[in-house]
């Protein structure tokens, strides 16, 4: 008795040990917050301004779960807003037919978890038609395998039910579906099963968002090219956000031990289990309350009872789908010898004991703490692992990636600011109120320069002023980058003194030693500048991001070229703020003092040939070296501006700019035969 309790002991000092672990390797439940709830208010804001006709855009998968593991996929989904699935015809009635598309799910021949799409309504979704196929007596139905055709643009490759693409090194996947508004009645027992988890009203939640319908069809099934899979995203998305932080953890640990241990066993059992199996199988436990509490002293039990399940998964071949149990997900993955062989892998690792999380490259060292000091004191305390700085840091960062829609046209403008206005009065998080505030500025920048376009005849003086008080008070409500938009504006209407002394300005918070940029910053500095103060305050202050300059918006003239070029795949040209400093700089002094532009010149170039990261980004560096060419050629230096653009052409081409670096390289290879 006396060595099972301190086995016993030992396992739980391990599961607090590597609770502490996954708090730094996948966050607190602060961090998780705060990404979550940033994605919450970017979905409504998307789902406000989106106009009929239009597609939706989700943030899926991982990264909307609240994950920022190093092997986090990107998953987007998309669904055009004026298509809606039914799932019997009687539903129809909800529906004002003359903006929208029904389409009926049919699931009378296909497997659990399938369906066939009926098109009842006329379309004027130019995909939509193109996917139109003609089965059982004329009906019109939609084939899986040409919308995902139609809808995956050239520079991705298919995966699944998405068209995938590579990004600086990193995998984002777009799913293109169909939304429908009410819960498929084959995932109805689901409904049922709900006792204990979740509650009542978080079913009631989940049922009255609906589903999705993504394009995949069975491979087992009769009609595997004309099916599609029903979608719970919206469902698993509530689910995760109502576990406990513990049972998140507990989520993040089995993706971990997926990635660094079950898929570096062999070459051919890599990459039959994925990240969803996981999920389904945590889903399952705690619903099924296998664990009565689930706290940092037992996380290392909970990881053990969703192995032992997704091991005896693996033996029987069947991994039952938590909303539509008759739904295998293994089935025509998981068989054959290849299952018998992952089978006695796991089964191998099983026998191990929780000693098998040794082999996982992130955990062991958490684990070997405790083995080698028994008596080491372990704080499970969140609050006193996260420090204020810590905060702000994810906050921020959180905040710069998100994708604020532009657009050239004043009365959409004039939409998004009626929907801030709206948004104000409604219950928000401060996570989502210092959101809200950033989309405020962004917005009042494109109004800004939609409005300097207009700019024409008697109504030059009253836009130009408008324009110039909506910049200022976007930096009001920005951050210390905004005040460059102000900037261009004034170098838009060769005003370049006023540049000049906007930048200068600008200028002298960015060289601050308590400027928090990307994820850098001083701990020490920062506290003692601006440590107690509301998080509006900070990014007015301290706060800096990288410049994005939208495609279908003109900001200055020097650029056109390289929008134009990045119009073609991506939506803006994204530009390290130091970079773009030194860039207005060299412009606006071209104008007023040759000396002080060639100064300019020189700090940008030490600036893109010697920085490594810190302030000019891996993936920001084909833009970079682009704009330093732009002003070595202005400059005369032509020998020099070639060597840039070809630089440029080397790098990543995460602004998809090459088509406009080409141009600007004949150029100057014209010149020189000339």
């Amino acid at each position: 008795m006396e060595y099972i309790s301190t086995v016993w002991n030992q396992i739980l000092h391990m599961s607090e040990s590597v609770f502490m672990g996954m708090c730094l390797i996948a966050g607190t439940s602060q961090q998780v917050s705060i990404r979550r709830e940033v994605k919450d208010i970017d979905d409504l804001l998307n789902r406000l301004e989106k106009r009929n006709g239009e597609a939706i855009d989700m943030l899926s998968g991982s990264r909307r779960e609240g994950f920022r593991l190093k092997d986090s996929d990107t998953d987007n989904m998309h669904w055009p807003n004026d298509h809606r699935v039914v799932m019997d015809m009687s539903q129809s009635e909800f529906y004002n037919t003359a903006i929208t598309t029904l389409i009926l799910s049919d699931s009378s021949e296909s497997p659990p978890g399938f369906t066939l799409l009926q098109l009842l309504t006329p379309t004027r979704n130019s995909a939509v038609s193109a996917a139109c196929i003609i089965v059982n007596n004329d009906s019109l139905y939609l084939s899986s395998f040409v919308y995902k055709q139609v809808t995956c643009s050239n520079i991705s490759v298919l995966h699944g039910p998405c068209s995938r693409y590579d990004l600086a090194g990193e995998e984002y996947d777009h799913a293109y579906c169909f939304a429908s508004d009410f819960w498929p009645p084959s995932a109805s027992s689901w409904i049922d099963r709900c006792h204990s988890w979740p509650d009542p009203e978080v079913v009631e939640d989940i049922v009255r968002n609906g589903c999705h319908f993504v394009a995949i069809g069975h491979p087992l099934g009769l009609h595997e090219n004309e099916e599609w899979r029903i979608s719970f995203s919206l469902a698993e998305l509530k689910l995760v956000s109502f576990m406990s932080h513990c049972q998140f953890l507990t989520y993040g640990l089995l993706k971990i031990f997926l990635n660094e241990v079950i898929n570096l066993q062999t070459e051919e059992t890599a990459k039959l289990l994925c990240s969803y199996h996981m999920k389904t199988a945590i889903f399952w436990a705690i619903q099924q309350n296998t664990l009565d509490f689930w706290c940092p002293q037992n996380l290392l039990v909970g990881f053990w009872i969703c192995f032992k399940i997704i091991l005896k998964w693996v033996y029987v071949g069947v991994c039952p789908s938590f909303f539509i149990p008759e739904n295998n997900l293994f089935l025509a993955k998981v068989y054959g010898m290849s299952q018998n062989r992952l089978f006695l892998q796991l089964h191998e690792l099983y026998k191990k004991g929780l000693a098998c999380l040794l082999q996982s490259s992130s955990i062991r060292s958490f684990i070997s703490q405790v083995l080698y000091n028994p008596r080491l004191y372990i704080c499970t305390d969140e609050n006193v692992m996260w420090s204020e700085v810590e905060t702000d840091l994810e906050l921020f960062y959180e905040m710069n990636f998100f994708d604020d829609k532009s657009t050239p046209d004043l009365h959409r403008c004039m939409k998004h600011i009626i929907i801030i206005e709206q948004m104000i009065n409604s219950h928000l998080t401060g996570y989502q109120v210092l959101r809200l505030q950033r989309h405020t500025a962004v917005i009042f920048q494109h109004t800004a320069f939609v409005l300097e376009r207009m700019n024409v005849n008697k109504h030059m003086y009253i836009a130009d002023k408008m324009s110039r008080h909506m910049l200022k008070f976007a930096a009001n409500f920005g951050d210390v980058s905004d005040m460059l938009y102000i900037a261009m504006s004034y170098y838009k209407t060769c005003r370049y003194m006023k540049t000049l002394y906007v930048l200068e300005m600008t200028k002298s918070k960015l060289i601050q030693p308590c400027l928090l940029y990307r994820r850098h910053v001083d701990p020490e500095w920062y506290t003692g500048f601006v440590g107690g103060q509301s998080w509006s305050s900070k990014l007015k202050k301290v706060v800096a991001r990288d410049i994005r300059l939208y495609n279908r918006i003109c900001y200055i003239n020097e650029l056109l070229p390289e929008q134009h070029s990045s119009q073609q795949n991506w939506s803006g040209l994204y530009i390290p703020v130091f970079v773009f400093l030194h860039f207005l700089e060299f412009l606006s002094y071209l104008h007023v003092d040759t000396t002080l532009s060639q100064t300019a010149l020189d700090e940008l170039q030490v600036l893109v040939h010697h920085d490594r990261g810190r302030y000019v980004c891996h993936r920001y560096r084909d833009i970079s070296w682009e704009i330093l060419g732009i002003c070595q050629q202005m400059a005369g230096n032509l020998q020099a501006a070639l060597y840039s653009y070809q630089q440029s052409l080397m790098q990543h081409p995460f602004n998809g700019i090459r088509t406009a670096t080409q141009r600007r390289i004949q150029d100057i290879e014209g010149t020189f035969q000339h």
